[in-house]
C-alpha cells in the first residue's frame, strides 16, 4: 500500500461500524421477522422439504400441506410471542426437517387433511419458536406478516423444485433432495 493511502485506510477502519449480521438491530418488525425463517438453518431446509414433498406426491394440491404448515406456524407464533412454549421444541423442528425429507424422498402419500394436519403440528413448533424470538418493541403483527412471507417463499422454492425434478420426468431428482434434507436434519442434530 502505498503511503499516501495509508491515512485514509486507516481513517475508513476506525470510522467503520460493526456489521449487523443479525436481525432486531434497528430492523423493522417486518424484516426481523422475515429474516428469522431465512437465516436458521433449521427453518429453511424444514419450509423448502414442506414445499418439496407436497408437490412430489401431489402436485394438483402441492398447496395443501405448505397451508397447513403456515396455519400452524401463525397459531404458534401468536402462542410464543405470548410466552406459550411446549416442551421439545427444538427436537420437534429438527424432527421436522428429517420426517419431511424423508417424506419427500419416500415420496410418503397421505389423504389431504393428513398431509395438512401434520404440517400444521410441525408448523406449530416451528411458530413457537419464532414468537418465543420476537425481540422487543417491535410490533407483532409486522414480525408475523414478515415470517409468514418468508415461509410462503421457502415453501414456493420446494415446489418450484417439486414440479420441476416431475415435469422433467426426474423426480428422482427431488427424492434425492429430499433425502439430502433428511440428511442436513440428522446433521444439525449430531451437530
Amino acid at each position: 500500500m502505498k503511503l499516501n493511502r495509508l491515512p485514509v485506510a486507516l481513517a475508513v477502519t476506525l470510522a467503520a461500524t460493526p456489521a449487523l449480521a443479525h436481525t432486531g438491530h434497528g430492523a423493522s418488525g417486518f424484516v426481523t421477522g422475515m429474516m428469522h425463517p431465512l437465516t436458521g438453518t433449521d427453518h429453511l431446509m424444514a419450509m423448502v422439504a414442506v414445499g418439496l414433498w407436497a408437490a412430489l406426491v401431489a402436485p394438483k394440491f402441492f398447496w395443501v400441506a405448505p397451508a397447513g404448515f403456515m396455519g400452524g406456524m401463525l397459531a404458534g407464533g401468536i402462542a410464543g410471542m405470548g410466552g406459550f412454549t411446549l416442551p421439545a421444541v427444538e427436537p420437534m423442528i429438527a424432527g421436522s426437517i428429517i420426517l419431511f425429507g424423508i417424506m419427500a424422498a419416500l415420496m410418503v402419500r397421505l389423504p389431504a387433511i393428513a398431509a395438512f394436519g401434520l404440517a400444521a403440528v410441525f408448523g406449530a413448533f416451528h411458530g413457537i419458536a419464532h414468537g418465543a424470538e420476537m425481540p422487543a418493541g417491535i410490533g407483532a403483527a409486522e414480525y408475523a406478516a414478515g415470517f409468514l412471507i418468508a415461509t410462503a417463499l421457502l415453501h414456493g422454492v420446494g415446489i418450484v423444485a417439486g414440479l420441476a425434478s416431475q415435469r422433467m420426468a426426474v423426480a428422482r431428482l427431488g427424492r434425492v433432495a429430499g433425502g439430502l434434507v433428511a440428511l442436513g436434519g440428522v446433521a444439525l442434530v449430531a451437530g
